[in-house]
């Protein structure tokens, strides 16, 4: 008997007498409307080149839909086998199946569309798998479909590195890292969906944690993720800084601190210097803390191989317990894409901006008080914020209400918008949960170490030297010369 003939006889025939029950045909109803769905929605976005901003849109589509489409695809061949079972139990299979005549000009141009629908369905899973992974790939995936991320993802989207995938850095290249960030996923689909119920058994139902906390332990190192954009240990020079604060007077009387930040790296001659140059890639210590903050040892290998170790007074020679780390990038730049500033740096960089008027008489005291009182949610924060700076001129100076009241509308709402950025009170986010390690104005930061009590052996403490990282050239100074001649302002 021909190939053919073989195939026709044990195959065709019994599939087409079997298919025909409700399962199959349901799956086949099934995949065919997820299937013409999906291409609809593909030639939208194709020919218009509008994606939606709706989180919940690329699920449904890019998720929900290819997993019905699938479903039905599976369901054709499940129907086939329990009418099988069926019959068979029953002693009810024919001896011969219905013929099956390639003759009949309508049943061969039905095979016809069966083979061309069996290559797009095909062409379509591939499709929709390729964007359904590019989609769980995406920022907007990642920080929209969840509500838990909406502290990390408004604080990426005003970011420096706001145009860099959130899978660049938390995933990485490769299978292993993909399966791993996936099943790291699928915990915390656990976590969110039993929250409701996690309280009444907290030992058995999974709970998310409330804030997301820091630093995040899994993050590959800074080789993989910084440096695949930045190279630190390259000659970067000096960075002139200038940091603008207003005071609590009637006035918001300005004051500017001027210094030069000495970046550094690898300078031509290869000596390592400045800030990058003297840290990374040599520097290991222990912190004893979750958030890095307390580290009370630090060793340093020297140029010529040798190690020096500093420990804190506090330990009494007693040799630290906890998480032993290389310095690299993110132990400094530990909220580069997530960062949350203070009350105080908030206002000031408004004020600076021009976002708040510094021309309104105490809009700084009055503005910062506002955004350290404690409302229940954000929605609050955004209906009492203006109404109560704009009470505080009306009953403190009600002139200058009426002649600027346009300022003060435009300062309450930019304060609504410096609260929603930075504090998110039903996941436990407010000003200074998340400490910045840059600096050492806000938080510890570089004092974390250079504190003058780690000390070595001989007796030599990590530095103090304000002028090892930066050169101070105007400190709290109302408009300060140094700018003038510098033609800044």
């Amino acid at each position: 008997m021909p190939a053919f003939e073989k195939f026709r006889e044990n195959w065709l025939r019994p599939a087409l007498f079997f298919g025909n029950n409700p399962i199959s045909l349901a799956g086949g109803a099934i995949t065919t409307a997820s299937g013409i769905t999906m291409i609809s929605y593909w030639v939208v976005e194709i020919v218009f080149r509008r994606v939606s901003d709706n989180p919940y849109l690329g699920i449904i589509f890019f998720l929900i839909v290819p997993a019905l489409f699938v479903l039905g695809l599976a369901l054709i061949p499940v129907g086939i086998y329990l009418r099988r079972r069926e019959l068979q139990q029953a002693g009810q299979i024919p001896a011969e199946f219905p013929r099956v005549d390639f003759n009949d000009p309508v049943f061969r141009h039905g095979v016809d569309i069966v083979l061309v629908a069996t290559i797009v369905n095909f062409l379509v899973v591939a499709t929709a798998s390729y964007r359904g992974a590019s989609y769980m790939d995406s920022p907007q995936f990642c920080g929209q479909s969840c509500h838990v991320m909406k502290p990390e993802y408004t604080a990426y989207q005003i970011s420096p590195h706001s145009h860099v995938a959130c899978v660049e850095c938390h995933i990485g290249s490769g299978a292993q890292a993909y399966f791993s960030a996936k099943v790291n996923g699928t915990k915390q689909l656990l976590e969110v969906s039993f929250h409701p119920i996690a309280p009444l058994a907290p030992k058995i139902i999974p709970n998310y944690p409330e804030p997301i906390p820091s630093p995040v332990t899994s993050l590959r190192p800074a080789r993989y993720t910084c440096e695949e954009c930045h190279t630190p240990t390259r000659f970067d020079g000096d960075k002139l800084l200038v940091k603008s604060e207003f005071a609590d007077d009637e006035k918001n009387t300005e004051t500017q601190t001027v210094l030069i930040l000495h970046l550094g790296g690898v300078d031509s001659l290869s000596h390592y210097i400045g800030i990058h140059g003297v840290h990374l890639g040599h520097i290991e210590y222990i912190a004893t803390d979750s958030t890095r903050t307390t580290i009370p040892w630090v060793q340093r290998v020297n140029p010529d191989g040798t190690k020096t170790t500093y420990v804190s007074s506090a330990l009494n020679g007693v040799q630290p317990q906890g998480e032993r780390r290389l310095m690299d990038c993110i132990d400094c730049h530990n909220r580069a894409a997530h960062t949350f500033v203070t009350a105080e740096e908030a206002i000031n960089q408004a004020m600076a901006g021009g976002a708040i008027s510094p021309d309104l008489p105490w809009v700084h005291k009055e503005g910062l008080s506002l955004l350290k009182a404690s409302y229940s949610s954000q929605a609050q924060a955004g209906v009492e914020i203006p109404r109560q700076l704009e009470a505080f001129y009306r009953q403190n100076d009600p002139g200058l209400l009426a002649s600027n009241g346009p300022q003060v509308k435009a300062a309450g709402q930019e304060l609504v918008l410096l609260y929603d950025q930075n504090v998110f009170p039903f996941m436990k986010v407010t000003w200074g949960t998340h400490p910045n390690h840059i600096g050492h104005m806000s938080y510890p930061g570089c004092f974390r170490c250079h504190d003058g009590d780690h000390v070595a052996k001989g007796g030599a403490a990590i530095t103090q030297d304000c002028s090892a990282c930066h050169n101070l050239l105007a400190v709290e100074e109302a408009k300060p010369k140094v700018l003038s001649d510098l033609g800044i302002q």
